[in-house]
């Protein structure tokens, strides 16, 4: 058996596959346009190799065995990857073009996606993609209703229900005044901020949930004084005096140079964050929403 990988050829495969289908090697020999002998030299080949029949040959056609049966299942199914795989190639060899539409998280789109797409803009400029912002629970239900290609959200309740591709991650951060009691230290945990009032974002956002969620578990509540819509803005009112925030440390970073304030990491597990890639399903993906997909999940 160990001379299968060696020996064994997709066009053996191939027949084999077409003699099952036709239950005759005359007519099968005939859909594929080649000899019956050359057919039945395959089958030979193929019996041969493994040491048992693949098939009984009776006087109007053939029944396959119960060997054949399993030769013929797993014959059927490296037929359709090879199939599968040259279609996703063609996709290359063709030029990809099209328009795809994207939902995604305010995290991703700050940190990650500009990037992103304009690097695939630069490969696949016949591709346009439209990028609309939304709460992770949103992006599940627009991707679930059809209103999107695919989404990309944090890990939240309903998210199981998608297919799913890793796409980032990042580590959230403290971001208090210059003045703040913390402002001297080299990195915090959670419970030590819940004295303090916080800016946070719109309630329905992936982050404040899971904030709200994490001061529970503490037996504490959040004490939120006042929302905003940007990540922009929440650094602002930091700096301003009006509160501390939680956010990611690559965006934290950009206003520690401009701004009062200072980022402390948070020495929690939970900071540590995963972005995924959701979709119904490969297959109802188009051919430019599944390359995008694919460049995305590749990302580093």
């Amino acid at each position: 058996m160990e001379n299968l990988l060696k020996k064994l050829d997709l066009t053996s495969l191939r027949l084999f596959v077409a003699v099952c289908q036709e239950r005759n090697i005359a007519r099968a020999a005939q859909r594929e346009f080649i000899a019956s002998s050359a057919v039945s030299r395959r089958i030979a080949e193929i019996e041969a190799l493994i040491g048992l029949p693949v098939i009984q040959r009776q006087s109007r056609g053939i029944t396959v065995t119960p060997v054949g049966e399993t030769v013929l299942r797993y014959a059927l199914a490296i037929i359709g990857n090879i199939e599968q795989m040259s279609a996703e190639l063609s996709r290359f060899s063709a030029g990809v073009k099209g328009r795809v539409r994207v939902v995604a998280n305010l995290s991703s789109i700050v940190q990650f996606l500009p990037e992103d797409v304009a690097a695939f803009g630069r490969a696949f400029p016949d591709v346009s993609i439209e990028l609309e912002e939304e709460s992770s629970a949103d992006v599940l239900r627009i991707v679930d209703e059809h209103g999107a290609d695919f989404g990309i959200c944090n890990p939240v309740a309903g998210s199981e229900a998608f297919e799913q591709l890793p796409y980032r991650q990042d580590r959230l951060a403290v971001l208090v005044p210059g003045g703040h009691r913390l402002a001297g230290a080299a990195r915090v945990n959670f419970d030590d901020l819940l004295h303090d009032g916080f800016v946070g974002l719109r309630s329905e956002s992936a982050l404040t949930r899971l904030l709200v969620q994490q001061a529970a578990s503490a037996g504490r509540q959040l004490d939120v004084r006042m929302r905003v819509s940007s990540l922009d803005a929440l650094c602002r009112m930091v700096h301003a005096g009006l509160g501390i925030a939680i956010v990611p440390e690559p965006v934290g970073l950009l206003y520690v140079n401009t701004l009062d304030v200072r980022l402390l990491p948070l020495a929690d597990a939970w900071a540590e964050r995963h972005l995924i890639i959701v979709f119904k399903a490969r297959e109802q993906l188009s051919a430019s929403a599944a390359v995008l997909v694919s460049f995305l999940g590749s990302q580093p």
